[in-house]
Formats: structure tokens, C-alpha cells, sequence
């Protein structure tokens, strides 16, 4: 089903749908709007009552069973080694259980989340591919809320122009993709509505928060050492690698307009987000 056909979301009102990475910062909303919506939703987690696991292929059947739509989030990251082929494994099982709409969320940039998508694709489901770039909230609700309140952020990246997206956006697109008829088939790239180098960042969250934070740009090797150091697991240090190496060149230096053709309005501003997340008082010390 590799069409724009409309009739997609009429058939999915009294069915639940499985939102895989659950607990997580795209899907925890997906789920909080869908069941907002009154849909029926069944968490895709580790933890949840009927559940999903990455590593465990006995646990994607049980997890299928009944679901007529899946948003689908993979963890670590898509771009991680083998992502791409454990999700083309859970959306042919998907389609074999009968699965009607699968909604991936894909990396911006990344020619392995492409091959994930490819393999979405050739599935046989509806299936819509919503592709993102560099979280906002990864400063607020992730991997930079620590450096954040230490008062200074240390990364591998120089004046490399990103479009930080909201993920409040994200969960919109997707929402409106398993529930909306005329999804089927796009790809939603979605940014944010300008550039920031990591340092813009910086200086918006400091500005929101009325702190003094600094940037500092480290080389590569010295930023993986310290995360050796500290524990990190050798995946995540590959991981982060990668997209600081090799992802963060330039490559995204541009905005889409995926949050536009699929909500007819603008993505959120950083400095919007900054804003709020500085009101909740997240960045205080």
C-alpha cells in the first residue's frame, strides 16, 4: 500500500494503536494526544503491561495483537548499527498480523534511518515516514540537560546552522498522520522554523533561564574520552559519535517545510520552547 490513498484514519477509530518508545519524548506525547483524542492506545515499552522490547523479537507479536496502527520509534536510534534492519523485521511482522498504518519516525541526514525507511516502505502497509532533525527538548529532557545546569556545554561541533525541532511538533505530525486521512505515503520532513549553531542554542537557553552558560567546542576524541570515562556504554559513544562526526557537517544546514504541509502552521520556535521550558523552571540550580 505505497499510495496517497485517504482512507486510512476512517478505519482506525475503535482500534488501538501501538506506540512503541512510549515512555519516551516523542512518544510519551503521541500517546498523551491520541488517548486526548479518545483513541484507544496500547504503550510499546519494556515496562507496560503487554511488553515490547527492541532486543526481543518474542515480545513484537504479542504486542501486534489487535493493533491496527503503529507509531513506530526505535531505540537507541535509528541510525544505530542494525536499526534498520529491526525495523523492516516489525513492519513485515506488522503487516503479517495485519497492521494497516505504520508512522516511522526517521533521522534527518541519516543514510541508515533512510534504509529504515525503505524498508517501511516495501512492508506492505499504509505507511507514513514523519523525518526529523535535532531535537530541542534534547536540552531540557536528555542528553544536555546535565552539561545545561553545570553551566557549560562541551560538544564536537562547531557553526554548523541546525533546525532544532520541537517535539511537540513531532507528536502533532504523527498524530495527525495515524488519525487524519491523507497521509498515507508522505515524508514529513520536519524542522524548526531557522537555524542556530549549537552556541545560538546555548545563548537562547541562557537568555530564557537568566543564567550564565557558555559553549565550548572540543574536538571529537577529547568529547568521547570523557564519555568513556564516565561510564557510557561503547554503543552510545558510537552513536553520539556518529552524529556529532559525521551527521553535524552541514548536511542539515537548511529548513523543510514537513510541519507545514502536514498541519497547515508553522513549527515552533527554539526561543518559544526556551521560553517555556525556562518557565517550568527546569534550568534552575
Amino acid at each position: 500500500m505505497t499510495t496517497n490513498e485517504n482512507n486510512t484514519a476512517s478505519a482506525t477509530t475503535d482500534t488501538p494503536t501501538l506506540v512503541l518508545g512510549g515512555t519516551g519524548k516523542t512518544g510519551r506525547r503521541v500517546a498523551e494526544r491520541l488517548t486526548a483524542l479518545g483513541r484507544s492506545v496500547r504503550i510499546g515499552s519494556r515496562t507496560a503491561a503487554v511488553p515490547f522490547d527492541w532486543t526481543d523479537r518474542a515480545t513484537w507479536q504479542p504486542a501486534l495483537d489487535g493493533i491496527d496502527s503503529v507509531y513506530i520509534s526505535y531505540q537507541p536510534d535509528i541510525a544505530a548499527p542494525g536499526g534498520a534492519e529491526e525495523v523492516g523485521a516489525f513492519a513485515e511482522l506488522a503487516a503479517a498480523a495485519g497492521v494497516r498504518h505504520l508512522v516511522l519516525l526517521s533521522g534527518r541526514g541519516e543514510p541508515e534511518a533512510q534504509d529504515a525507511e525503505a524498508r517501511v516502505r516495501a512492508a506492505g502497509t499504509f505507511w507514513t515516514v514523519v523525518r526529523a532533525s535535532f531535537f530541542a527538548q534534547n536540552f531540557d529532557e536528555g542528553e544536555f540537560l546535565g552539561p545545561v545546569l553545570s553551566g557549560e556545554v562541551a560538544l564536537p561541533v562547531g557553526a554548523v546552522g541546525e533546525p532544532f525541532i520541537d517535539v511537540d511538533d513531532i507528536a502533532d505530525v504523527a498524530v495527525a498522520a495515524l488519525t487524519e486521512d491523507g497521509h498515507a505515503g508522505q515524508v514529513y520532513e520536519v524542522t524548526g522554523p531557522r537555524l542556530l549553531t549549537f552556541a545560538d542554542a546555548i545563548a537562547e537557553i541562557a537568555r530564557a533561564s537568566g543564567r550564565d552558560i557558555t559553549f565550548v567546542q572540543v574536538p571529537l576524541e577529547a568529547y568521547t574520552a570523557v564519555l568513556t570515562e564516565y561510564g557510557v556504554p561503547a554503543e552510545v559513544i558510537d552513536l553520539l559519535a556518529f552524529l556529532f562526526g559525521e551527521v553535524l557537517d552541514g548536511r542539515n544546514a537548511h529548513v523543510s517545510d514537513g510541519v507545514q504541509r502536514a498541519l497547515g502552521r508553522a513549527p515552533r520556535d527554539f526561543s518559544d520552547y526556551a521560553n517555556e521550558a525556562a518557565a517550568r523552571g527546569i534550568w534552575k540550580v
